[in-house]
C-alpha cells in the first residue's frame, strides 16, 4: 500500500488555509458554544474494558470536556466497548461497533458516539461505542486547545501518511478486534448474529473502520461505513464488505482529493454507495443542520434495509 492511501497531502493541503475554521463548521450553533469546557470524567457504568491494556508510555490521565454542546473525552489509555441494545423483541440480530472521530487526539463521544448508538438501536441494530485508545495530548486544557490550533494551522509540519496503516493505527486496530471479539463471545446475551457484525467510523474512526477492514485479521466486519473519512484508493480484497460511504462536497479535509476510494470498490466489483452532500462541512454527525447531510443516517439506515440488516435471518427471502 503507498504513502497516498491514507493521508494523502492531496486530501489535506488544498484545505490547510481552512484548517482552523473546519473545527467550527460542524454545528449551526458553535460560534457561541464553540469554548472546551473541563468535566469530570462521567460514570460509564455499561462500558467494559476491552483486553488491550494501558497505551505504552502514557503519562497523562484520561480527560473530558465539552464544545459543541456535545461531550469529548481525549488521552484514553485504556479503550472501552459501551453496548447499546434494542428493546426486547426489536433486535434484528444486527450489529454495528460505532468508532467517534477526533484526530486520534480525541472523541466525539454524543455526536458521533452515543447518539448514532441510540439512534441505531432505536432501529433494531445492536450498537456499541468503541472508545478507543488515543495519541497523548498535553493534561492542561490551555496546552490542548494550543496542540489542536497547532494541528489545524496552515503552518503545522504535516504526519507523514503512514507506509503500513496495519502498524501506524496497530493500538487501534487491536481495539477494534477486541471490540469484535468480545461482541461475537456475547453474542447469544446480546442477540447479536454474530456473522452480521458491522462498523461505522467518523472521519479518524472513518480511518480506524477502514484499517480494520483490510488489516484486523480476525475482525472482518460484515459491512462499515464511512463518515466524512478519507476517500484515498486503496487495495481492495475480493471478500470485502459492502461499503456506505457519506461526504460533503464542502469537507475542508478529504473533499479535494477525489474518490479512488469509491473507484477501487467499484473496481474490485464489491457493493458501495456514496453519498456527496453539497454542503455540511466536517463534523455535522448526528447534529441538527439545515443542509441535506443531516440525511446521511436515514441513507445509511434504508442502505442497511436493503442488505437486509433490518430484520432478522429468519425473515429475509432467500
Amino acid at each position: 500500500m503507498n504513502r497516498t492511501q491514507w493521508w494523502t497531502r492531496g486530501a489535506v493541503r488544498p484545505a490547510l488555509g481552512a484548517m482552523a475554521m473546519a473545527w467550527t463548521m460542524a454545528s449551526p450553533a458553535m460560534a457561541q458554544n464553540d469554548k472546551m469546557v473541563p468535566i469530570a470524567t462521567p460514570q460509564q457504568k455499561e462500558a467494559i474494558v476491552l483486553g488491550t491494556g494501558a497505551l505504552p508510555g502514557a503519562t497523562a490521565a484520561e480527560s473530558w470536556h465539552t464544545q459543541y454542546g456535545s461531550t469529548f473525552a481525549r488521552n484514553v489509555t485504556v479503550a472501552t466497548l459501551t453496548p447499546f441494545l434494542p428493546a426486547p423483541g426489536k433486535a434484528t440480530g444486527a450489529a454495528v461497533i460505532v468508532a467517534p472521530g477526533g484526530g486520534f487526539r480525541t472523541l466525539s463521544m454524543n455526536n458521533e458516539g452515543w447518539d448514532v448508538a441510540k439512534a441505531l438501536a432505536g432501529k433494531g441494530v445492536a450498537a456499541f461505542v468503541l472508545k478507543y485508545r488515543l495519541n497523548q495530548t498535553p493534561a492542561d486544557m490551555a496546552g490542548f486547545e494550543r496542540s489542536m490550533a497547532e494541528m489545524f494551522s496552515a503552518t503545522a509540519k504535516r504526519p507523514p501518511a503512514p507506509q503500513d496503516p496495519g502498524t501506524t493505527y496497530a493500538p487501534q486496530i487491536a481495539d477494534a478486534r477486541a471490540a469484535f471479539a468480545l461482541v461475537r463471545s456475547r453474542a447469544a446475551a446480546w442477540h447479536v448474529d454474530a456473522d452480521r457484525i458491522g462498523m461505522l467510523g467518523f472521519s479518524a474512526g472513518a480511518m480506524l473502520t477502514m484499517a480494520t477492514a483490510l488489516h484486523g485479521e480476525d475482525a472482518k466486519p460484515a459491512f462499515i461505513g464511512n463518515i466524512y473519512g478519507p476517500l484515498s484508493a486503496v487495495t481492495v480484497p475480493a471478500d470485502a464488505p459492502p461499503l456506505f460511504v457519506a461526504l460533503a462536497a464542502d469537507d475542508p479535509f478529504f473533499a479535494n482529493a477525489g474518490y479512488g476510494l469509491i473507484d477501487s470498490w467499484r473496481s474490485a466489483k464489491r457493493p458501495v454507495e456514496f453519498h456527496l452532500f453539497e454542503q455540511g462541512g466536517h463534523g455535522f454527525g448526528m447534529y441538527p443542520k439545515s443542509t441535506t447531510s443531516t440525511g446521511w443516517f436515514d441513507g445509511y439506515v434504508r442502505w442497511l434495509g436493503m442488505h437486509g440488516y433490518l430484520q432478522p435471518k429468519r425473515q429475509q427471502v432467500q
